[in-house]
C-alpha cells in the first residue's frame, strides 16, 4: 500500500506520532515517479534536491512540540505555467525554456507558509490552450487509466500526476475547464473556484478575466484543505476578492436534504455519450436518496458559449502574449536583420500552431472593422450567460451534470481537428464565463475510462459545492477506485 493511499488525517497523524517522516513521502514520491513517469510523463522538471532538504529541515521539526497543519511534509506538484522561484517555469513552451522565475506565485508562498514540498513542475498544453495535453512542446502526458488515451488539459500533467500516485495533489488552472476536464479524464476531483477567490499573481496569464487557480486531488475532504490554504485576497492581484474565507472543511457535513439541485435539459442533450448520461442521472439519484430535490431547468443561452469563449479567451491571449517578443525574456532568435525581423522570427519560433492559431484569431477579432461584430458581441452573450446562472441560482443551491460529453479521447484523435477538440469544453466553459465555482468529481466508467461529474454554485459558494461533492463521494466509491499502471 502507497503512503499516498492514506486519508490527509492518517499521514498527519503518523508524522506527529513519528510513525512516518516527510522524508518517507518525499521518498514515496521519487520512486513512484521513477517507476510509472516513463509511460505518463507528467513532470517537465523535477526539483529533487530542494524537495529532499526541505524534507531534511522538516523531519528535524518534528521532534519540537510545536503544531502544524494538515499539509505539512505533503507533496505536492505544480503546473508550468505557476512561476516557481529557481525552477523553470516554462508553460510548456519552446518561448519560454529558459525561463528560470526570480520570485514565487502567491499560491506557491502559501504553500510554502503550509510546509508542503513541491516536488516538480507538471507538463500542460502549451500556455494553457488545449484540451488533451498534446499541445505541450516538450512531450505528450498519456492517461494513468490507459496510455493510449488522453489525459485532458490544458492540465493534464497535474491531473495524471495525481492520478498515478505521483504526487499527494497538485495544483492547475483552469481557464475553460482546464483543472475539471482533466479530473474527470482521469477519475479524480477538480476544483475550478470562484474568479478572484485565489490569487493569479505570479500565474502566466493566458485569458486574465477567465484563469483561475485551483486543487486537484484524490478526494473532496483534500480538495478543501488546499483550498482553504491557497485562498484569500492578495493585493498583489487587482482582481482580488477582499471576502471572509469561510471554514471549508467543518463544511463537510454530508448533509444535503432539501437541498435544491438544477439539472440543465442542455447539459444532457445532444453530443452527451448515453455512458456518461446514465453515470449523471445515477449520481442525481444518490443525491436524491439523501433528501436533495432535482428538477430540470435550462439554461438557453449555453448553446453560444463555446464561439463566445473561444472569442474572448483569444482576444485576451492575443494582448497577453504580445510580451514574448524576444526582448526581455525568452527564447530570442540568432541575428535577426532587424527589430520587426527579431519580433517575427522569435514569435514564430517560439509558439507552437495551437498558440499561434489562437493568436491570430484574437487579433482579428479586435481589429478595426471587427471589434463590434465579434468581441464587443461576445461580451454581450457572456453577459447573458452569467445571467442563465442568476437566474436558475435564485430559486436552486447547486447546478449539476456531466463535466465533460465523454470519457478521454484517444491521444491523435482529434489533434489535427480543432473545432472537435473545443467542443469537449462546452459542458465547462459556461462556468468559466459566469466566473462561478465548480467542482468535477468521479461518478463512473465506460470501458475502463473515468466519467466526471460536475457540480456548480453561485459566486462564493465553495463550501456549498464541496459540501454535496463530499456527500456523494460518502456514498460512492468511485475516488477510491486507481488505475493499474
Amino acid at each position: 500500500m502507497s503512503l499516498f493511499d492514506l486519508k490527509l488525517q492518517e499521514i498527519h497523524t503518523q508524522l506527529q506520532t513519528k510513525q512516518i517522516t516527510v522524508s518517507d513521502l518525499v521518498n514515496e514520491s521519487y520512486t513512484r515517479i521513477g517507476r510509472v513517469d516513463g509511460k505518463v510523463k507528467a513532470f517537465l522538471k523535477l526539483d529533487e534536491e530542494n524537495a529532499r532538504n526541505t524534507a531534511k529541515s522538516l523531519d528535524e521539526q518534528l521532534d519540537k512540540s510545536e503544531s502544524r497543519g494538515l499539509l505539512f511534509g505533503l507533496p505536492i506538484g505544480i503546473k508550468d505555467n505557476i512561476v516557481t522561484e529557481g525552477v523553470t517555469t516554462t508553460c510548456a513552451s519552446q518561448f519560454l525554456r529558459n525561463f528560470n522565475p526570480v520570485y514565487d506565485a502567491t499560491v506557491v508562498s502559501k504553500l510554502k507558509e503550509a510546509q508542503a514540498v513541491s516536488i516538480g513542475k507538471l507538463n500542460m498544453d502549451e500556455f494553457a490552450m488545449g484540451g488533451s495535453n498534446e499541445n505541450s512542446s516538450f512531450q505528450i502526458t498519456y492517461n494513468p487509466w490507459n496510455t493510449e488515451y488522453v489525459p485532458g488539459g490544458s492540465s493534464g500533467g497535474s491531473a495524471a500526476a495525481v492520478a498515478a500516485g505521483e504526487v499527494y495533489f497538485s495544483l492547475g488552472s483552469d481557464t475553460g475547464g482546464s483543472i475539471r476536464q482533466p479530473a474527470a479524464y482521469c477519475g479524480i476531483v477538480g476544483l475550478k473556484p470562484t474568479y478572484g477567490l485565489v490569487s493569479r499573481f505570479g500565474l502566466v496569464a493566458f485569458a486574465s478575466s477567465l484563469d483561475q487557480i485551483g486543487p486537484l486531488t484524490k478526494n473532496v475532504e483534500d480538495s478543501a484543505y488546499l483550498l482553504q490554504t491557497i485562498a484569500g485576497h492578495d493585493p498583489k492581484d487587482s482582481t482580488s476578492a477582499k471576502v471572509d474565507i469561510p471554514d471549508y472543511i467543518s463544511a463537510l457535513s454530508g448533509d444535503v436534504k432539501g437541498l435544491r439541485i438544477a439539472l440543465p435539459k442542455e447539459y444532457m442533450g445532444e453530443g452527451i455519450d448515453p455512458a456518461v448520461r446514465e453515470s449523471v442521472l445515477s449520481a442525481l439519484k444518490v443525491l436524491e436518496s439523501l433528501g436533495a430535490v432535482v428538477e430540470e431547468v435550462s439554461l438557453p443561452h449555453s448553446e453560444y458559449a463555446v464561439a463566445t469563449y473561444y472569442l474572448l479567451a483569444s482576444s485576451e491571449a492575443s494582448s497577453n502574449l504580445a510580451r514574448f517578443d524576444g526582448v526581455r525574456y525568452g527564447v530570442r532568435a540568432d541575428n535577426p536583420k532587424n527589430l520587426l525581423d527579431l519580433y517575427h522570427r522569435s514569435r514564430s519560433e517560439g509558439f507552437g500552431p495551437e498558440v499561434k492559431r489562437r493568436i491570430m484569431l484574437g487579433t482579428y477579432a479586435l481589429s478595426s472593422g471587427y471589434y463590434d461584430a465579434y468581441y464587443l458581441k461576445a461580451q454581450k452573450v457572456r453577459t447573458l450567460i452569467k445571467q442563465d446562472f442568476d437566474n436558475v441560482f435564485e430559486n436552486y443551491d447547486v447546478v449539476i451534470g456531466p463535466t465533460a460529453p465523454t470519457t478521454a479521447f484517444k491521444v491523435g484523435s482529434q489533434v489535427n481537428d480543432p473545432l472537435t477538440m473545443y467542443l469537449n469544453d462546452i459542458l465547462t466553459i459556461p462556468v468559466n464565463l459566469a466566473g462561478v465555482p465548480a467542482i468535477s468529481v468521479p461518478c463512473g466508467f465506460a470501458d475502463g475510462l473515468p466519467i466526471g461529474l460536475q457540480i456548480i454554485g453561485k459566486a462564493l459558494s465553495e463550501a456549498t459545492i464541496l459540501r454535496v461533492a463530499h456527500a456523494f463521494e460518502q456514498h460512492t466509491d468511485f475516488h477510491k477506485q486507481r488505475p493499474q499502471l
